[in-house]
């Protein structure tokens, strides 16, 4: 099993990290799924200041124990189009519109609201079912 988590504004928060953590020790497949540029994409672009940012998110994703390979930049596109045909149980976002896309798409990926006060839980059934 499969899930997704964004970087900014979701897995920056460290109750989330938790809960990453916690999944990842349950041997659930954990993925950061995020508009954020790579560094290949950044420094092509001359944007530099990005690759500072970009090694928060690995060392998080580090101390969550989350595979490198399992982060995905979108380089600004919509997460949906990663997510498609991937098979991930859900996608845990701040982004309003990123979860509307995915709830308008016919994949089978749960969007999940993270602002929600009870987005663990919402998770936890999610996981369960």
């Amino acid at each position: 099993m499969q899930v997704s988590f964004d970087f900014d504004g979701t897995l920056s928060r460290k109750n989330v990290q938790e809960y990453a953590k916690e999944l990842v020790n349950r041997g659930i497949d954990v993925h950061i799924v995020t508009s954020r540029y790579s560094d290949e994409a950044a420094k092509e672009a001359g944007w530099r200041w990005i690759l500072d940012q970009n090694k928060n998110l690995f060392n998080v994703a580090e101390d969550c124990g989350i595979d490198k390979n399992n982060i995905t930049f979108t380089n600004g596109r919509d997460k949906i189009e990663y997510l498609k045909g991937k098979d991930f149980k859900f996608h845990l976002d701040d982004d309003e519109i990123e979860l509307m896309l995915i709830f308008e798409s016919d994949e089978k990926c749960i969007p999940l609201n993270v602002g929600h006060s009870d987005w663990r839980e919402h998770c936890e059934t999610v996981i369960e079912s």
